[in-house]
């Protein structure tokens, strides 16, 4: 009985038989004819970096996925978010949680690949907004916050907000790759060479996007900046937790 559908779906790492084409593009097309089959709509959660052409086979399984769902339901929704933050994010409090044990933090290729750090609850307010047939459908719409960040700025920014001083170290790429392919072999990876590989491309919104409307602003949701939320829910990795007090300027 479901008018709308809704797909989540997706992996970052392989294992198993959760491969990426399985989930990304496969899995992708099946509950779309699923919802086609009975007559509802549809948006599909992609990621910004999507790309039929990359070296990343997690973007191009991505991009396939998209190509899958707009040749079954033409009239689909589908969103690029970039980086998602917010209280359970898994980049932000995995970098936050590492600066609690160590002195150090790496910073893949000299940390210059640049990120558009969305909030999640932006991101849930579009998608709420196309379930209620107020997005125009048939088109792909790319969702990252006011900001434009390198990794090393996001570290900077976490460090800030955590009040705790780490060596930013720069990891060359072919070290990245070294400690991808041990790392990778984990069952549950803290790094793969895919991850690696799409490390080396930018991940912010496209100025085509931006001219055409495919973005946050283009649905007149102002998104909201990691300066404004990370506080709300980093706090707990300051030394002294919530109760910790800043020296005054």
């Amino acid at each position: 009985d479901a008018d709308h559908v809704v797909n989540l779906v997706a992996i970052l790492h392989e294992s198993g038989r959760q491969k990426f084409g399985a989930v990304h593009e496969f899995g992708a097309r099946a509950v779309a004819e699923a919802a086609r089959s009975v007559g509802a709509g549809l948006t599909h959660i992609s990621a910004l970096g999507a790309d039929l052409n990359s070296a990343s086979v997690y973007a191009r399984t991505k991009a396939l996925g998209e190509k899958a769902v707009l040749e079954t339901i033409s009239d689909a929704v589908i969103f690029r978010p970039s980086i998602n933050f917010g209280p359970e994010d898994s980049f932000f409090n995995r970098f936050a949680n590492m600066a609690r044990y160590s002195p150090v933090l790496p910073l893949l290729g000299g940390g210059q690949t640049k990120f558009q750090p969305v909030y999640v609850g932006d991101v849930a307010e579009a998608i709420a907004r196309s379930v209620d047939g107020k997005v125009e459908g048939g088109r792909v719409y790319e969702l990252g916050g006011p900001q434009v960040l390198t990794f090393k700025q996001c570290m900077e920014e976490l460090l800030t907000v955590i009040d705790r001083r780490r060596i930013l170290a720069p990891v060359p790429w072919w070290v990245a790759n070294l400690q991808a392919s041990i790392l990778g072999l984990l069952p549950n990876p803290l790094l793969t060479k895919d991850q690696v590989l799409q490390l080396r491309e930018h991940n912010i919104v496209s100025d085509q996007a931006a001219r055409e409307n495919r973005t946050l602003a283009g649905l007149a949701i102002q998104p909201q900046s990691i300066g404004t939320i990370l506080p709300s829910y980093l706090w707990r990795f300051r030394a002294a937790g919530q109760f910790q007090r800043k020296p005054a300027a």
